[in-house]
């Protein structure tokens, strides 16, 4: 008899005798069946750090990047996911010849679609940063699953098309940025019409205590030295110019459906209360931890439910002091953009975020100045149109105008 087989012995009251039969119990997997895209970068890295500490209640079903595939390999080993998909196709068919078979490769922009669309999955991970990262998400809320979302550009772009969407297909949308876990967790249990404010922390990043004048012959390299996180180059930079923190306001905006106005940013440089929630009664509620994205990612994964985990503790003790400051935005312009994009509405905040993402990139390749990130921007939000209410067609092709628009300037 087969080990999975279980005999059940029946007692009939009236025989006054035993029946005895045999059934095949349903086995049931419970694991969450999770996709991941953006698995080599900082945020993907640290969720399967996250799951790797559960074992048992999480399954890596599919991964994606876009060219580390010396990091994915490796992934592929522990987790034997049923797909992969790799952004550079060329690099995307080298993996494919390494691992031999041993799961589906799918490759370009494309294979990211498909894996959303049509790959099976519980939870879908939005690690990947940028636009690229949108047209899958879309795809995933369509099916109604579980977004968790590290990927703030989705919303900044298309924040009102991708709420709306979540709520036609129920999808629910968890955050992962540990700003706006630290908000959604401050909202657990309250009336949210009892909020006034919400109040996103910022570290101020590397140049918090440089002038703005200085600000034009920083190097690439103390751009990325950020004195408490650790991510990648894109977040790093933009956290540098405090852009960061205007694409989370705008993120913040959709994400709990409160108007700018009563969206405030605080500079916080020890970054240990990630943010707060201000109450029509003067109440501040506020969520603090160490600076490490293990515990938001870990928080949206297992949403209801606390799981205990071994990371350090926040000792206040030892930390001594809080500091706060309001952000200089005469001094970071990037801050002061975002906020004017969201005030102009329709696409942009996605003009804006597309100038953004290739005025980084010019600077990471040192083809222009630190300084000159705003300045691209504000010229791009100046030439390109922009279109009210736009659909899903119409910000993407505003996307590809401001890049080509932006590529050609100095």
């Amino acid at each position: 008899m087969s080990p999975k087989v279980k005999q059940v012995l029946v007692y009939f009251t009236l025989i006054k005798k035993p029946f005895l039969f045999t059934f095949e119990p349903e086995l049931k997997n419970n694991m969450k069946k999770v996709l991941i895209l953006g698995s080599t970068g900082s945020i993907g890295i640290n969720t399967i750090n996250v799951i790797r500490n559960f074992p048992g209640e999480f399954e890596i079903t599919a991964l994606t990047i876009n060219t580390k595939i010396d990091l994915l390999e490796p992934q592929i080993h522990e987790f034997n996911p049923k797909a992969v998909v790799v952004k550079d196709e060329k690099l995307g068919r080298e993996l494919e010849r390494r691992i031999n078979g041993k799961c589906e490769v799918l490759v370009g922009e494309q294979g990211l679609i498909d894996a959303a669309k049509n790959l099976d999955y519980d939870i879908f991970v939005g690690a990947m940063v940028g636009f690229c990262g949108l047209a899958p998400t879309l795809e995933a809320i369509k099916r109604g699953k579980i977004i968790t979302l590290a990927n703030k550009e989705t919303l900044v772009v298309a924040g009102e098309l991708v709420t709306n969407l979540c709520k036609k297909h129920n999808a629910k949308l968890l955050p992962i940025d540990s700003e706006h876990s630290a908000i959604f967790q401050c909202l657990e249990g309250e009336d949210k019409n009892s909020v006034e404010k919400i109040i996103l922390t910022a570290s101020g990043g590397p140049f918090l205590n440089k002038s703005k004048e200085a600000l034009a012959n920083v190097t690439v390299q103390e751009a990325l030295h950020h004195p408490n996180w650790e991510m990648g180059n894109k977040i790093t930079i933009d956290s540098a110019s405090m852009m960061n923190k205007g694409l989370e306001m705008i993120e913040a905006r959709w994400l709990f459906g409160i108007e700018k106005e009563r969206i405030d940013v605080l500079v916080h440089p020890q970054s240990i209360i990630h943010s707060m929630v201000q109450y029509v009664d003067g109440s501040i509620k506020a969520q603090l931890g160490l600076p490490d994205m293990k515990l938001p990612i870990q928080y949206a994964l297992t949403y209801p439910a606390r799981l205990a985990n071994n990371n350090p503790r926040t000792d206040l003790a030892k930390i001594g002091s809080l500091t706060f400051f309001q952000p200089d935005m005469e001094k970071f312009e990037c801050l002061k953009l975002a906020y004017n994009a969201l005030d102009a509405g329709g696409t942009a905040p996605c003009i804006m975020n597309a100038a953004n993402e290739i005025a980084v990139e010019k600077f990471l390749k040192g083809m222009i100045k630190f300084s000159n990130i705003p300045k691209l921007i504000y010229k791009a939000l100046e030439k390109i149109e922009n279109h009210k209410a736009p659909d899903v067609y119409t910000i993407f092709e505003c996307d590809k105008e401001t890049r080509e628009f932006v590529l050609k300037l100095s």
